[in-house]
C-alpha cells in the first residue's frame, strides 16, 4: 500500500503525532523516511479539510528541533564510539565514506552544515549526533537546528499543501475541460459518419451507367 494511501486511514491527531515522532526519530540518528511522511502528509492535508496544514507543519518543525536536541546530547556523551556502533548497525548510512563526508561538511561549514543539512538526507540524520561528537557549542547548534528545523519542516509543509491545492484544483477545471472535449469529439465523430453515410446513400441511390458498347 502507498503512504499515502495508507495515511488516508489514519486519524487527523494520528498523522500529526506520527510526522512529529518519525521526523524526530530521524533528526535523532535513526534512518527512517521522515521527509516522505511529511511530504504525504502535506499532499493529504491539501485535498483533505480535515488535516490542518499549520498544526501539520508546527509537529514537523517540533519533531525536527527536539530529535536534532537528543541527537546531540546522545553524540555529545557517546562520541566516537556512539558512530562505530551506528556503522555497524547502519553501515549504508553510517558507513566510513559517509560519516568522513559529513564531518568534513561540519570542519568547513560549522553552523551552515546543521541548517542545510535539514535538506539533504544523509546530513539530517547526522546533524544532530555528529555536532555533538564534534563538540560543536551548543548555542550555535540550537541556533542553526531552530532556524533550520523551521525552515524545512515549515518550508516544505507550505510548498506541498499550496502546490497540492493548485494541482487538484487544475484537475478539476481539467475534467470539465475533459468532458468538453469529449463531448466535441462525439459530436464531431457523429457529424463525419453521417456525412459519409449520406453520401454513401446518395451514391448507391444514382443510376448506374449504361456499359459502353464493345467495338466491332
Amino acid at each position: 500500500m502507498h503512504v499515502q494511501e495508507w495515511l488516508e486511514t489514519v486519524p487527523a491527531v494520528s498523522i500529526y503525532l506520527l510526522v512529529g515522532v518519525v521526523i524526530g526519530l530521524e533528526s535523532l540518528g535513526i534512518p527512517l523516511p521522515g521527509e516522505i511522511i511529511l511530504v504525504s502528509s502535506a499532499l493529504l492535508a491539501s485535498q483533505h479539510g480535515d488535516i490542518d496544514p499549520v498544526v501539520l507543519g508546527a509537529c514537523a518543525t517540533a519533531g525536527a528541533i527536539i530529535g536534532d536536541s537528543i541527537g546531540y546530547a546522545i553524540g555529545r556523551r557517546g562520541g566516537r564510539p556512539l558512530l562505530a556502533w551506528l556503522g555497524g548497525r547502519f553501515p549504508k548510512h553510517f558507513g566510513a565514506p559517509q560519516i568522513a563526508l559529513a564531518e568534513r561538511s561540519f570542519e568547513k561549514w560549522g553552523m551552515w552544515a546543521v541548517f542545510f543539512g535539514r535538506f539533504v538526507a544523509l546530513l539530517r540524520i547526522f546533524a544532530g549526533p555528529l555536532a555533538g561528537v564534534l563538540r560543536m557549542p551548543y548555542w550555535k547548534f540550537l541556533i542553526a537546528n531552530v532556524l533550520g528545523g523551521i525552515v524545512w519542516a515549515g518550508g516544505t509543509t507550505a510548498v506541498i499543501y499550496s502546490v497540492g491545492v493548485v494541482a487538484e484544483a487544475w484537475l478539476k477545471r481539467f475534467s470539465w475541460l475533459g468532458l468538453v472535449a469529449a463531448v466535441l469529439i462525439g459530436v464531431i465523430s457523429m457529424l463525419v459518419l453521417k456525412n459519409r453515410a449520406k453520401k454513401a446513400a446518395e451514391q448507391a441511390d444514382s443510376p448506374v451507367p449504361d456499359a459502353v458498347p464493345a467495338a466491332d
